[in-house]
């Protein structure tokens, strides 16, 4: 009876615990992509001069004002977590190459920068 008593409080204990794991490791995916697009938008902004309008500019090969091509930045745009919104947010502003990348899920916000 003690030997089930010592499970049922282990067990009790295990299981919120492995449910926080779970969502802090949805969250990492999600920081972790999303410095990967900042990385991607990082040489899209130094070969281009201007930030990309919308994500999928990463993934083509793009030509600059010298007649330069270089591409793709990124092999496919990542997907988010499961659970969390259905792609990833992004804004970019070229008129001072300024841009924000965002996801949401498991009450949290992932914002870059």
């Amino acid at each position: 009876m003690i030997v089930v008593a010592i499970i049922g409080i282990l067990a009790a204990i295990a299981i919120p615990l492995f449910a926080n794991v779970q969502a802090r490791a949805r969250v990492a995916k999600a920081q972790g992509d999303a410095r990967a697009i900042a990385g991607a938008i990082s040489i899209y902004l130094a070969h281009m001069s201007e930030v990309p309008t919308a994500l999928a500019q990463l993934t083509g090969i793009v030509s600059n004002g010298l007649g330069q091509t270089a591409g793709p930045f990124l092999a496919q745009i990542p997907t988010p977590p499961a659970g969390w919104n259905p792609s990833y947010a992004y804004t970019g502003t070229t008129a001072d190459s300024t841009y924000q990348i965002s996801a949401s899920g498991d009450s949290t916000t992932v914002v870059l920068p």
